[in-house]
């Protein structure tokens, strides 16, 4: 008989601050032939705490229920071990598990957990922190945090204070300089953002922001040097329309390692939509299959063989 499945459940997570959210995941779990033990988590550093006395224990696999920076903190624990990751999409975007095709509902993802198979992906890295989907530097660092502060003042909630905190971001517009080091290359920049995905991002049509594969083994970098905020604007109507890749002010690169170097030595940085401050350099890497996952039984379009 399997024992109880771990979940650790982060409070502060989209649908997760319903007061049923618990019940519905045990429900959910049983439904689906197996006890669920969920442990509730306020903090990013009680997600940990959980996820690491849930992987010494008896099961198998531990269930991330929340958000990507909830997944992305117990991912960091599983890493390179024999327990496999199961995911509860609760965030509001859900990226990790709409790329690997993991249903949003909560039933249905149980029921995944329960009967489905494990593959290996990939997880980026900067100076020791994981993530699973990406990083980055500049404008959205800045947006999430006005966002954050707005909703702390005003009571505002997270898409309007985020559209808001879009706006005033634009306004306030204030270039990044770095210096990247990659492949033996060194490039100054000035640019309004870095982004760093792990693994390659469709930038282009209505698939823009998804990605086909998480296991190449490999980081994607996009700049927009000198773009003000005009340019950023239509930069992001080219990238709908599916023009963005000959478009001037735009670089896309692949890698497995880069290093980025700010003039300041510190720089807030965003990491699966957390935000911390960093000394720099910023050390970013890939590690490749290091992660096990649970995903639903039938192979995925693009999945290798």
């Amino acid at each position: 008989m399997r024992p109880p499945v771990p979940v650790i459940l982060n409070r502060s997570s989209g649908s997760a601050e319903d007061r049923d959210t618990d019940d519905r995941i045990r429900k959910a779990f049983r439904s689906a032939g197996l006890e669920a033990d969920v442990q509730l988590a306020a903090t990013g550093e009680e997600v940990v705490a959980l996820a690491r006395r849930a992987a010494a224990g008896a099961s198998e696999v531990v269930v991330a229920a929340g958000g990507d920076g909830t997944i992305g903190s117990v991912a960091s624990v599983l890493l390179e071990g024999e327990k496999a990751l199961g995911v509860i999409p609760l965030g509001t975007l859900n990226h990790f598990a709409k790329d690997l095709e993991i249903p949003t509902d909560a039933e249905a993802a149980a029921r995944t957990v329960v009967e489905g198979r494990v593959v290996r992906v990939d997880v980026g890295e900067v100076n020791g922190r994981v993530f699973v989907n990406n990083s980055s530097l500049g404008l959205y660092p800045r947006i999430v945090k006005h966002r954050d502060e707005q909703r702390v003042r005003l009571k505002w909630g997270k898409w309007p204070a985020f559209v808001w905190a879009t706006v005033h971001a634009l306004h306030r517009h204030a270039a990044l300089d770095v210096l990247l080091s990659i492949d033996g290359r060194e490039i100054r920049r000035s640019t309004p953002f870095v982004f760093v995905g792990n693994n390659a991002y469709e930038i282009e049509g209505f698939d823009i922001g998804s990605r086909d594969r998480i296991d190449r083994g490999e980081l994607s970098l996009y700049l927009a040097p000198g773009a003000r905020p005009g340019g950023l604007v239509l930069l992001a109507i080219r990238a709908f329309l599916g023009q963005l890749r000959p478009a001037r002010g735009f670089e896309a690169l692949r890698t497995a390692a880069l290093t980025i170097e700010t003039r300041s030595g510190r720089a807030r940085v965003a990491t699966d939509g957390e935000i911390s401050t960093l000394e720099t350099p910023l050390r970013y890497r890939v590690r490749p299959k290091t992660l096990r996952v649970v995903v639903p039984r039938e192979k995925r379009k693009g999945e290798a063989p």
